[in-house]
């Protein structure tokens, strides 16, 4: 038969009740909205060139070929009214409406990446943290540099950023669609050629960005609901979310 060793007593109780040198395994952490700066260098791309596009359509015809503001700024426009008639005379005799109704929608936008974009530089604090759709800045500076923003104007930013890409898809979606149901009636009479490198990739960085930028803020969107669905802790200023473990 084989025996235990004894002990001169039993084995103490453990004690669970944490004490002052031991961490509490309850962390917080606040949820950012860590914007990817490929995004934002779309952004500085695309809305000087949006600004261009809106000036010409809301300055009709004085910004036409003929129009005493058509040089020296607007004289590319001379080419593509002749490749998309949306954007030459045929429409604008027509009294299309089409073209004036998404340059408005165009200001509206504008504003909006604007005002994100003034909340990020304004707002925004650096860090050595690399977000989503952000390369490693040893190899790329800038677009590897991070900038996160939180709180109630993280909250906002992301929102607002969300709310303007998913404008611009969907008025980009609505451009093309527009051709398709009309019997390609603005752009059919190009060849494939011209129609692929003057139409198609330049209107196509329109859906391609954005819809990227969607995904980025609406993964943000969801990442902080979850945090409130799995409870969260308010701050005391309202503003910012506290993911409690």
């Amino acid at each position: 038969m084989v025996s235990t060793r004894g002990h001169p007593k039993e084995f103490p109780e453990p004690d669970l009740t944490p004490s002052k040198s031991t961490p509490s395994r309850a962390r917080k952490g606040k949820w950012a909205h860590t914007p990817s700066n490929l995004a934002i260098l779309w952004l500085f791309v695309s809305l000087p060139l949006v600004t261009w596009d809106t000036g010409y359509v809301m300055l009709r015809p004085l910004s036409m070929p003929g129009g005493r503001l058509h040089w020296p700024l607007w004289v590319p426009y001379e080419l593509y009214g002749k490749v998309d008639y949306i954007y030459g005379w045929k429409a604008f005799n027509e009294r299309n409406g089409f073209t004036a109704a998404q340059g408005l929608l165009n200001i509206v936008e504008s504003l909006m990446y604007v005002y994100y974009l003034y909340i990020l530089f304004a707002f925004g604090r650096q860090s050595k943290a690399r977000g989503r759709g952000a390369p490693n800045p040893s190899k790329i500076g800038f677009l590897g540099q991070q900038r996160y923003v939180d709180g109630q104007k993280g909250a906002i930013a992301v929102l607002v950023g969300y709310s303007a890409a998913v404008m611009t898809v969907s008025k980009t979606v609505l451009y093309w669609m527009n051709e398709y149901y009309s019997g390609f009636e603005n752009i059919g009479h190009n060849s494939i050629r011209d129609l692929v490198f003057l139409w198609i990739i330049p209107n196509g960085a329109w859906l391609v960005l954005p819809s990227y930028m969607i995904y980025l803020t609406g993964s943000e969107i969801l990442q902080g609901l979850t945090v409130v669905a799995s409870g969260a802790i308010v701050s005391s200023d309202d503003t910012t979310l506290i993911k409690t473990e």
